[in-house]
Parts: C-alpha cells; structure tokens; sequence
C-alpha cells in the first residue's frame, strides 16, 4: 500500500480553520494555508484549483458536518423530543466544535460564496433544502404543518442566538446551554396557537 498524502485535504482544510478562527475569513488564502500547513502551495492547488475552492470546501465541510448530526435529531421520534433534541445538537456541537462554529458563525458570504464554482455552489443549496425538508416533515409529524417557522425557531434561531451570544464574548458555551435551549424549544411547541379552538382558554 502507498504511503497516504503528506498533505491530505482535511489536513489543509484544518489549518485553513485555524486561520479563519485567529484572524476571520480574510486571511484564509492559498499562502497561508500552505505556510500553516507547512505544505508547498502546490499541494494546495492540487486539491483546490481556486482560493473560491478552497473557501468553499472549507464552508461546506464546516456545514454538512453539523447539518448531518442536526438532521438526524430532527428526523427522530417522537417527534416532540426531536424538536428539543435539534435544539440541543446546535449548543452541544457547537461546544464540541467551537472553532468550526466559529466559521459557521462568520457566515457564507464572508467566505465568498458568491464566487464559488457552480458544483460547491450546488451542495450548499442541497444542503440547506435537506434541512428545510427535515424540518418540514418534523411539523408535519407533529400535526404542525403551517408552522414551519415556529419550529425553525426553536430548534435553529433560539440555539443559534445562545451560541452566538459566546462565541462573539470570546466564552466557553457552559453544560447548562443544552437544557435551557431544550427547555426554550419545548416552550414554543407547546405555547397555546392564536386562534387554535383547542387550545383556547374556557371563560
């Protein structure tokens, strides 16, 4: 068998997350990744043609990881518990992974994503329509179809805005996060729906 790579793709892609994380997004280049890597920029050309591709091979590596845990969550049942149990994916790998959530946090276009090449380009809309779709099928398991958005809510923006609120304080995300966003999420999918016969109030 042939030895592996010296320098693989996801050791370039590792130091490239290093780089956004000390500096942002900026100084992400094919120079750098190769000085951090301690590659030739060679190597880094070799597996990403472009400063484009390696941009978005490090966003969309970032992303489909953590969609690929988020989805899972929001796929399971009972459905109740998958709504708080994707709350609690987005604290608990975002803690697990604070670096990459640190990249997730700067946001696509930071990144380029403007200039990405037709296939990245691609990917990343397919990754975000799984992720529609399985929050989609996550209310309609619940009975919940038209609020697609309150789910969203809870299981994307009310987490997100809790990690986001550490990572721009430069602070550890702490143990207690996951229970108050599970908590926060079991909130909104239980609060009483305007104008809901059956979960209006006797008087």
């Amino acid at each position: 068998m042939g030895r592996p790579p010296r320098h693989d793709r996801d050791r370039l892609l590792d130091a490239a997350v290093d780089l956004a994380c000390e500096d942002g997004p900026a100084a992400v280049t094919v120079a750098a990744v190769a000085r951090a890597a301690g590659a030739p920029s060679g190597s880094v050309y070799h597996r990403f043609p472009s400063a484009a591709a390696l941009l978005a091979a490090l966003w969309l590596r970032t992303l489909e990881r953590f969609q690929d845990g988020f989805v899972a969550a929001a796929s399971g049942e009972p459905a109740e518990e998958a709504v708080a149990a994707a709350a609690r994916h987005v604290v608990a790998w975002s803690r697990s992974h604070p670096r990459e959530a640190q990249v997730l946090f700067y946001g696509p276009r930071a990144f380029g994503r403007s200039s990405w090449p037709a296939a990245e380009a691609d990917r990343f809309d397919a990754g975000n329509r799984r992720v529609r779709t399985a929050l989609t099928g996550l209310a309609a398991r619940l009975g919940r179809p038209d609020e697609v958005d309150r789910i969203v809510l809870a299981t994307v923006d009310v987490p997100y805005g809790l990690v986001g609120r550490h990572l721009r304080a430069g602070t550890p995300i702490p143990a207690s996060a996951e229970d108050l966003v599970a908590d926060a999420a079991t909130a909104l999918l239980q609060s009483q729906r305007k104008g809901d016969p059956h979960t209006a109030p006797h008087t």
